[in-house]
């Protein structure tokens, strides 16, 4: 598990890479600055946006399977394992704000 982490980890800084050369060589040779700046805001925005459900998505699996097995061994824990479930729903709300700004 972990090595597909890793794995997933280096493709992500592969392509993030990628992004950085294309939008150096558009800003570089493009006439009209102003679009490219907007469009590269976008670009940004998506990738906070995809990052954050990324990362939340994997720690909500491994919270959820916990959160699982600690009411299988006590039922009235259920509003521990509900809170624990949610926090990381937080980080993607905080990954949407680049859209807004």
């Amino acid at each position: 598990m972990k090595m597909n982490i890793v794995k997933m980890s280096l493709r992500t800084l592969v392509v993030l890479m990628l992004v950085v050369l294309i939008a150096g060589s558009a800003s570089a040779a493009g006439d009209d600055n102003e679009s490219t700046v907007a469009a590269m805001g976008k670009i940004g925005a998506g990738i906070a946006v995809g990052l954050a459900g990324v990362g939340a998505g994997l720690s909500q699996g491994n919270i959820g399977a916990a959160a699982v097995g600690m009411l299988a061994e006590d039922a009235s824990r259920f509003g521990h394992a509900i809170i624990f479930t949610a926090l990381p729903e937080s980080i993607v709300i905080l990954g949407l704000l680049p859209l807004f700004l």
